[in-house]
């Protein structure tokens, strides 16, 4: 796992500096601090910092082919390199690293643009060919890693981080007001677009091919969601073996490895399996909060250490520590999110940077199985629709008369659904048009940024985008297809990739191997919601693999007591923040509604993740666009608690 960065002057004539390519890499020096390179030729520069994984010794990059005319830098893990190493050695290319960096090179001689179809890993890579003239820049499937690029007429820059496309002072940020509305519709930002103008991401299962000045993007893979016939056993038996193998390649590293443990059927599975298939004694690592009315998950990973031998280490913070990392967790993030588990992310990574260089947690089982409550919940409310047909107006009715007398998160989040039709208001797991921006955001904005600046349409077409694209057919798979190119990609891989390279650590996802995915989305629906359950088949399947106290525990995962902390310990933090002159000076908010959400949310506890988005948004702010170029800020003065 490393940074990367570059940049590509369309002229010819116009030569690149080293001094701005160092600066670049510099500021994703936390990505690798094992080592730095570049590669600096006339027109293009290419800057690594890396994290020694595999081959430790011969490892450095960038790194060319036998004649010196490919150039890459590399980010990721390709697990499938030593089999297509083989396969290149066959064909005669000459190798004098053991690497999977390497391969990419021969298989880009081999295959061209077409080698991304061959890889089978997490990755984001740029290959400089100085006999073509191109760059070609490609990501993987799902979006583990992150690229981000800003083109203009003279020239385009890309790094792992928008920080690295920063250091370059040609490069002036400016806000796209129009993805303040997008981020509050979805809590999150998807789509290629970023709030700085000219800045996009490279979407998760693309490449970009840049050559005479012109940039030519193509999508090479997606995920389609057609089912299958099978039987219960033979989906159970197939599950197994798919997951065994991708845990066994996982678990390849020249360095130990260590399990991120949320008490959970996932982390726990990968963990069972991963018994017997390395050489270094396996070690696991969780956060938890012994808070009222929150479910601390330290005992269940605990009780997973002890099954599997792992040696486990838990830890807790403090609404001070929580608050103290904010303004850094928005400059790590570089995107808005409304993230409290990625805080808890952070500090148990930092832990667990202790004693390992590669962690690997079960991100994207819940996204392939359907094991979240949301995906049940929408089906039987479609259902429930079906049935009540002719009274459906009558009741969404009623129920937001009964939300407004006795407000009730449930009863605004579901009530004013039964009059709208799915592919209407499901905007990925984490919004729909029922959520306080998307139902309120007219009173929310001052009325000069509604008018100019608040577009529906455009706010929600990355969920419209995919739910009318035809890949996927079924209410379930329909969500999970959305979810798949929005929330996972720009929500929880996100965080994954930022909060755990903060900490130099790599983290690794055996369930969001492409394989696996494509088994996944080959099932019934049935077979991922069954009658009440989430997950049917990996519960099943994984019944003997896992313990039976953490099989029928309801899912939770990382919850951190943020709501709690925001209306006691951090009450005035949140207020100064969100109503400080240069909050309000930006324009976007009034005044007067603001305070009307803290006060709603202090008295009736339902808007604590609306505030937590407001206050991200305002620290990425103050990172990105108000602050010092490219300074991690400080920890934000809280008195102490």
């Amino acid at each position: 796992m490393c940074g990367i960065c570059g940049k590509l002057n369309f002229n010819r004539d116009a030569k690149v500096s080293p001094v701005l390519v160092r600066a670049m890499a510099d500021t994703i020096a936390h990505r690798g601090p094992d080592d730095e390179g570049y590669f600096i030729a006339g027109q293009v520069g290419l800057g690594f910092r890396r994290l020694s994984i595999i081959d430790l010794a011969t490892g450095h990059q960038p790194l060319s082919n036998e004649d010196e005319t490919v150039w890459i830098v590399f980010n990721g893990e390709i697990y499938n390199y030593q089999e297509l190493r083989s396969y290149l050695v066959a064909k005669g290319h000459v190798f004098k690293t053991h690497t999977d960096t390497e391969v990419i090179v021969h298989l880009y001689e081999e295959f061209g643009e077409d080698c991304v179809a061959k890889l089978r890993g997490m990755f984001g890579f740029a290959i400089w060919d100085s006999k073509r003239a191109s760059l070609f820049i490609a990501r993987d499937r799902v979006g583990i890693k992150p690229i981000y690029y800003w083109i203009s007429d003279k020239s385009i820059v890309f790094a792992s981080e928008i920080k690295a496309i920063l250091a370059d002072p040609e490069f002036v940020p400016e806000v796209v007001p129009e993805m303040i509305d997008r981020f509050l519709t979805f809590y999150y930002v998807p789509g290629e677009e970023t709030l700085l103008r000219n800045v996009y991401k490279l979407a998760p299962g693309c490449s970009m091919l840049i050559r005479n000045g012109k940039a030519t993007i193509r999508q090479y893979w997606n995920l389609k969601f057609h089912p299958v016939p099978c039987s219960t056993r033979e989906a159970e038996e197939t599950l197994c073996t798919l997951l065994d193998e991708c845990v066994r390649m996982h678990m390849i590293s020249d360095v130990p490895v260590g399990f991120l443990l949320s008490g959970g059927v996932d982390s726990t599975a990968m963990l069972g399996m991963a018994v017997g298939k390395t050489d270094h004694p396996l070690s696991s690592f969780t956060l938890g909060f012994a808070s009222p009315g929150l479910a601390d998950e330290r005992p269940y990973a605990r009780l997973a250490a002890e099954r599997f031998g792992s040696e486990h280490h838990e830890m807790s913070i403090t609404a001070q520590e929580f608050a103290d990392f904010l303004p850094r967790f928005a400059w790590y993030m570089e995107e808005p999110v409304c993230e409290p588990q990625a805080v808890a992310l952070y500090y148990v990574t930092r832990l667990a940077a202790q004693y390992v260089k590669v962690l690997i947690s079960g991100e994207g089982g819940d996204e392939a199985f359907a094991g979240y409550s949301i995906y049940r919940n929408l089906l039987w409310l479609e259902r429930f629709k079906k049935a009540i047909w002719p009274l459906k107006g009558a009741l969404s009715s009623a129920l937001s008369r009964m939300n407004a007398a006795h407000p009730s998160h449930r009863l605004e989040k579901y009530g004013p659904l039964l009059r709208m039709p799915f592919q209407s208001y499901y905007y990925s797991r984490t919004s729909s048009p029922s959520r306080y921006f998307n139902a309120h955001g007219d009173d929310l904005y001052t009325n000069d940024f509604s008018t100019r600046h608040v577009d529906r349409a455009f706010s929600t077409e990355p969920a419209t985008r995919y739910m009318t694209d035809g890949a996927a057919r079924g209410i379930v798979n329909r969500m999970l297809y959305v979810d798949t190119k929005t929330s996972l990609p720009d929500d929880l891989l996100l965080k994954a990739d930022k909060m755990t390279m903060a900490n130099s650590v790599e983290l690794r996802v055996p369930f969001l191997d492409h394989k696996f995915l494509e088994f996944a989305a080959s099932l019934p629906e049935n077979m991922k919601v069954h009658g009440f359950t989430t997950k049917y088949l990996a519960k099943v399947a994984l019944r003997d693999k896992v313990p039976v106290e953490i099989l029928r525990r309801k899912k939770v995962g990382f919850p951190v007591p943020y709501e709690l902390w925001m209306r006691n310990e951090l009450k005035d933090w949140v207020h100064d923040i969100l109503l400080d002159s240069q909050a309000l000076n930006r324009g976007y908010f009034s005044k007067k509604s603001l305070e009307h959400l803290i006060d709603q949310d202090r008295e009736h506890r339902i808007y604590p993740k609306e505030i937590l988005s407001l206050v991200s948004l305002e620290l990425w702010h103050r990172s990105f666009v108000s602050g010092t170029r490219n300074a991690a800020p400080a920890a934000h003065p809280v008195a102490a608690l």
